[in-house]
């Protein structure tokens, strides 16, 4: 017989989508208030008329159960009776958890329960402690390949891992952020039950997993919701990616809503990350997500929600809402002095970078409200926001993969220069991410993937190319030629890390860096960063600075930073016996008592932790 005890394991319904009420029967519910009438057909049995109510939603309760395959049959909205002929168009459940095959393909029923845990008391971990790995799935795998990448990432100090987006998307190889059913795991990289496992794995090895969800666009391709629900959209906005969502809908901010929930209670994550929310127009929003998903879940777990925000908007990170945001500008600064790069995005950071970086590091975000080169000012005052309230990274998927050739940092900066950043990266009291292959210096790109239908994939190809006319390096329509084609299969698999590099020089040199600093991080950093608030920074030469933050055992941590090819000079306030207190790291031999003389070698990095008191000692 059938447990009703079972559902209280899984309390949270969402409002759309096949809901399993009890074994073998499944309630379907649908916003469709566009269409004329709606059948729910579950294969192998007779199509049921959906009961319309007045807000728009159609339901049925059917006679099936988990693994059920079934579609919507929508009869446009029109003043002729039933007997016109409409035949009627076949469509995926928007809210499926899972897809037989592709986006065009009939949904399945997934009972959110099937799944047995085996990590139940995990509560998560506190956001002090994170370490995010950015990783697509895809490119590792599948989910049982990234399962089995699980343990060396726990042992590199990894505490989470960031999977980009795993909703349905077009064909088998994409980014993610052409999904167009949010709620149903990509067919091709497992199933739902698959999708839990590898959480639950990662739980039992202490790590968190964190997802990258999309609430702004939908995907060009297989997204029918406009046919029969029209007021999903806005007319009269758009976005790079086409229409604007209209969050002025309740159903719409529901959808979304539910789907975060559903991740966090049925999949048991432990963080979202929400892409590009300044594409969002109803900034409402955001506040209601995050207060609904803080008053639904268990005030014990340790649940983390982290925004990309062009628009840094300080004031959401209060913790009562969102957790922290990726920061662009802390990426874009370190970029601009690491390559010298100046094109696109990077432009409004090549005036005074170096005292820009040290703003970054004394206050958290660059654009605070200024303008930029571009004509629009951005941002809120953010000084007075903890350390960990910044995502801070060298390279992520957007900022290799948006590149036309897909370059990492490895192929574009010194080697050195690279390695005095690390520490900036790991050591400092952000939070830090860093992205599959870097820890051991993988030149392979990272590129933009498709697997687009021949007429969409031209599309995109000439697009892709037409993206950097502007650019110098690809004016010539020739050069532009060089520009890999996205739907190209190995254009994908040139994208895939080489994890067998990793023991070979001079990998194996950098991934012995990444394992120290990360290890420093944990027993040094980490303890001290519940409290931690910057002192502030400053430029001490071109691409030089020096900061530092007060930790909550009142010690100060001090990180010396140059970029540059000539050596900087210390102020005196640096200089001498308090920073003798602990040498926690030098990129080489010497740099730290070089240092501590009032010389920071070229394209290195030291960090000191020390007493407080050393610092009045040195001022009097």
């Amino acid at each position: 017989m059938f447990d009703r005890t079972r559902r209280k394991k899984t309390p949270f319904q969402p409002t759309f989508g096949a809901q399993v009420v009890e074994e073998g029967r499944t309630r379907f519910v649908l916003w469709a208030p566009g269409a004329h009438r709606v059948d729910v057909e579950v294969e192998g049995q007779p199509a049921v008329t959906m009961t319309q109510a007045d807000d728009g939603c159609v339901t049925a309760e059917v006679a099936c159960g988990h693994g059920a395959c079934y579609r919507y049959r929508i009869y446009e909205k029109h003043a002729e009776d039933d007997e016109s002929g409409d035949p009627g168009t076949l469509v995926p459940d928007p809210a499926a958890r899972a897809q037989a095959s592709d986006i065009d393909g009939p949904s399945v029923v997934i009972d959110p329960d099937h799944y047995t845990w085996r990590n139940t008391e995990w509560q998560g971990r506190p956001w002090h402690e994170t370490v995010l790995y950015e990783l697509h799935v895809g490119a590792l795998g599948g989910l049982d390949g990234v399962r089995q990448r699980l343990p060396y990432l726990a042992e590199l100090g990894v505490t989470a891992i960031e999977l980009m987006p795993v909703s349905e998307f077009p064909g088998a190889r994409n980014w993610g952020y052409d999904g167009v059913l949010p709620y149903a795991v990509e067919a091709s990289y497992g199933s739902p039950d698959e999708m839990k496992a590898l959480v639950d794995e990662a739980h039992g090895l202490g790590l968190m997993v964190f997802l990258d969800v999309v609430y702004n666009h939908f995907g060009p391709d297989g997204n029918y919701l406009a046919s029969y629900a029209a007021p999903f959209f806005r007319e009269d906005i758009v976005t790079p990616w086409g229409p604007s969502i209209d969050f002025r809908q309740p159903q719409v901010r529901r959808y979304f809503i539910d789907n975060a929930l559903m991740w966090i209670e049925e999949y048991r994550l432990d963080g979202l990350r929400f892409d590009a929310v300044h594409a969002i127009s109803e900034k409402d929003f955001l506040v209601e997500l995050a207060e609904t998903i803080r008053t639904n879940i268990d005030p014990e777990r340790h649940v983390h929600l982290v925004l990309e925000n062009e628009g840094n908007t300080a004031s959401l990170l209060d913790q009562r809402h969102f957790t922290a945001q990726w920061n662009d500008d802390w990426h874009n600064v370190t970029h601009v002095l690491l390559t010298d790069e100046h094109e696109g995005y990077y432009s409004d950071f090549v005036d005074n970078a170096t005292p820009r970086l040290a703003r970054c590091l004394s206050e958290g975000f660059i654009f605070q409200g200024h303008r930029s080169r571009h004509g629009h000012s951005r941002g809120e005052p953010s000084a007075h926001l903890p350390p960990t309230a910044f995502v801070a990274f060298l390279q992520n998927h957007d900022q290799t993969g948006n590149r036309a050739l897909g370059e990492r940092l490895s192929v574009l900066a010194d080697r050195e220069a690279l390695a005095a950043a690390t520490v900036l990266l790991l050591l400092s009291p952000m939070v830090p991410l860093l992205f599959m292959g870097e820890e051991w210096g993988s030149t392979r790109p990272f590129l933009f993937f498709t697997e687009h239908k021949e007429e969409l994939a031209q599309a995109v190809r000439e697009g892709r190319r037409a993206e950097f006319a502007d650019f110098s390096a690809f004016q010539n329509p020739a050069t532009r030629e060089r520009i890999p084609d996205p739907n190209a299969r190995q254009t994908f698999d040139a994208s895939i890390p080489d994890f067998q590099a990793r023991a070979t020089p001079p990998h194996d040199v950098w991934l012995a860096r990444y394992r120290t600093l990360l290890a420093l991080r944990h027993q040094q950093i980490v303890p001290r960063l519940p409290g931690a608030v910057a002192l502030g920074a400053e430029a001490i030469g071109d691409k030089a600075v020096v900061a530092r933050w007060q930790m909550n055992d009142e010690t100060h941590l001090m990180i010396a930073l140059n970029l540059g090819k000539r050596p900087a000079h210390l102020p005196g306030l640096y200089v001498g016996q308090p920073l003798a207190g602990q040498r926690l790291y030098e990129t080489g031999e010497g740099v730290a008592a070089s240092a501590e003389s009032g010389h920071l070698p070229a394209q290195a990095a030291a960090a000191w932790l020390y007493p407080a008191s050393g610092v009045e000692e040195v001022r009097s």
